[in-house]
């Protein structure tokens, strides 16, 4: 009967990745793979993904509809991701998503800005302008007054939004050109 222990030439014990870890590792590959399925063409585009075949079936993985064909499909991408090293793709994913968290968080801030604006009134402008000399106080001032108009006739926020908009064109041409402002995808 043979012995079922597992040892190499030496006679130790073999101490590798268990069955369990290997197919956690495969999920894992696997997920990665389905992270990829998701992203937009552009966002595809600044992955380094080496190999073409891997790259044809994240294409093919978007065209698929069938729900068991696509959880096939995604297993056949994380059998072709076995045969690469994934760690510069797992890199660019958390960079693309610290990019994405990056712009939210400026994007809810200049948002608390607005609102703060709102809030105080015409005073609040030189709140804005000490933050961005660059700011015209008048035109401020007429998107603070028709936000007032707007709420008074229980319209849509549209000075809302300009004002907004304005803001993030204050902190964008603040920020400079060559600054690392993250795409909107």
């Amino acid at each position: 009967m043979p012995d079922h222990d597992s040892t190499d030439d030496d006679g130790d014990l073999y101490e590798g990745p268990s069955k369990s870890e290997l197919k956690r590792r495969m999920t894992a590959l696997q997920a990665l793979g389905e992270t990829l399925t998701g992203l937009s063409d552009k966002q595809l585009r600044r992955i380094p993904i080496d190999d073409q075949r891997l790259a044809d079936a994240i294409q093919e993985t978007r065209r698929i509809t069938s729900n068991s064909a696509r959880r096939r499909h995604l297993q056949f991408i994380g059998k072709l991701m076995r045969d690469i090293d994934a760690e510069p793709i797992a890199e660019a994913l958390a960079a693309l998503d610290r990019e994405r968290n990056q712009a939210a968080e400026q994007f809810q801030g200049l948002e608390q800005v607005r609102d703060q604006l709102l809030a105080a009134g015409l005073p609040g402008i030189e709140d804005i302008v000490r933050r961005w000399p660059d700011a015209d106080r008048q035109h401020l001032r007429q998107l603070l007054l028709q936000d007032q108009r707007e709420q008074q006739r229980k319209q849509a926020p549209g000075a809302r939004r300009k004002l907004f908009r304005y803001l993030r064109e204050l902190d964008e041409s603040a920020a400079g050109p060559d600054a690392d402002s993250p795409p909107a995808d």
